[in-house]
């Protein structure tokens, strides 16, 4: 365990390093710290090995970035800002996730059907679509000190999509998995998780109000919500892995409302000086969880892409960039949300290869042939979807007019 942390500092440390070249040609640091995940990853060099990515002292530590990038996203949802846009954000999170599915159901539904492959695939294939990688763009709103609208509608919608991502595709699987096998979890157990993370949260949240709401030191401070993290990841893994039937909360939605309760408990003074305190400690998390993320992406699978991936990624793209356009004009958003919300969803891998890891296990049992199908295209879409969607998202904060100065391209300079 000691030479897997002194491997994983080494590891942060040279994605850093990654960052800071790649911040040099006007890249965002994020896409440096995802190729040396692909470098030092299983598929390449090695360093970062299966061995290391599969030991429980890793998964606990990606629990618990998890939990932080989702504290990153709670201590912005202040309700008294909300009320003026929630309803706004729901509607673009309805009309972007949905499209998504709808547009990928149906270019698979086309292509399988000419390929005598059943249709129930290609709803597998929407469903694993429609969700979003909250970490890479987070990344780049907190490297490049993002502000706007877009800014302001991706926090809140990052994480709500993924609860509508988790809805949808549990519902779907249960569908196959009952058509397969005839047995499979009930369709209202995925609800139910989702409702069972949000409140571990919200208590998270009110415990820990208590101990952060007195002034105090900034070592303090970073002491008291590091043990309030730890044992909200604890007491959240050791109900996944042993109480629920099978692990399915989601560690960065107990964050958000981890973060959004105790935010709006405590005054507003108190959260600013909070926010500027822990900073470095949310860009630490987002390297591991960008590393995480790329270790396991193949990069020899670009080779072999075919017209599947091809179709995966564009229709994708489409669905969601149409759909947050479609929402955007229907809630009545910004022209800057309207124009270049679409292209920061893009990013997708981290979501998608869980879900794609689950629906291949429901599948290899009764149609092994269509679960390679499923683990092929999703496994090369994930790895040239993820380099381009970083560089786009970046372009659409750009094009937004929300990033303020080149001087703040890398904000590890300043860490």
């Amino acid at each position: 365990m000691l030479k897997g942390i002194i491997l994983l500092i080494t590891f942060m440390l040279l994605a850093v390093l990654a960052g800071k070249l790649i911040a040099k040609i006007h890249m965002p640091a994020i896409l440096g710290w995802l190729l040396t995940g692909m470098l030092i990853g299983p598929y390449a060099l090695g360093w970062f090995s299966l061995e290391i990515m599969e030991s429980s002292w890793f998964h606990a530590i990606i629990s618990i970035c998890e939990l932080t990038a989702g504290i990153f996203i709670g201590t912005e949802l202040v309700w008294k800002e909300m009320k003026t846009s929630g309803k706004q954000i729901f509607i673009i999170c309805l009309a972007e996730g949905f499209n998504t599915f709808f547009v990928v159901s149906v270019a698979f539904g086309i292509l399988f059907y000419l390929q005598a492959i059943p249709l129930y695939l290609a709803f597998l294939m929407g469903s694993i679509a429609l969700a979003t990688a909250p970490a890479p763009s987070l990344s780049i709103i907190s490297e490049y000190k993002t502000k706007g609208p877009v800014t302001k509608t991706l926090m809140p919608l990052a994480i709500l999509d993924d609860v509508i991502a988790i809805l949808v595709f549990f519902t779907v699987l249960g569908i196959v998995s009952n058509r397969l096998s005839g047995s499979g979890l009930p369709l209202y157990y995925a609800p139910l998780v989702l409702c069972l993370s949000i409140l571990l949260g919200i208590a998270y949240g009110i415990f820990a109000s208590y101990f952060l709401k007195p002034q105090s030191s900034k070592t303090k401070t970073v002491i008291t919500l590091g043990v309030c993290v730890g044992i909200a990841t604890a007491f959240s893994l050791l109900i996944n892995e042993h109480v629920l039937p099978s692990p399915m909360m989601n560690l960065m939605l107990i964050g958000v409302s981890f973060a959004a309760t105790f935010t709006n408990l405590l005054p507003q003074e108190r959260m600013t000086k909070i926010k500027s305190e822990i900073n470095l400690f949310v860009v630490i998390a987002m390297i591991l969880l960008i590393l995480d993320l790329g270790a396991p992406l193949d990069f020899h699978l670009i080779i072999g892409a075919g017209w599947f991936t091809a179709v995966y990624i564009l229709a994708r793209a489409f669905g969601k960039i149409s759909g947050s356009y479609l929402g955007s004009v229907l809630s009545k958003a910004p022209n800057t949300v309207k124009k270049y919300l679409g292209l920061t969803l893009l990013p997708h891998s981290g979501v998608s290869l869980i879900f794609t890891g689950i629906s291949v296990g429901v599948l290899s049992q009764n149609a092994p042939e269509y679960a390679s199908i499923i683990q092929g295209t999703i496994a090369a879409a994930a790895v040239i979807n993820e380099i381009f969607a970083v560089i786009l998202a970046k372009q659409g904060f750009k094009l937004a007019g929300e990033i303020a100065s080149q001087k703040s391209e890398n904000t590890l300079q300043s860490a």
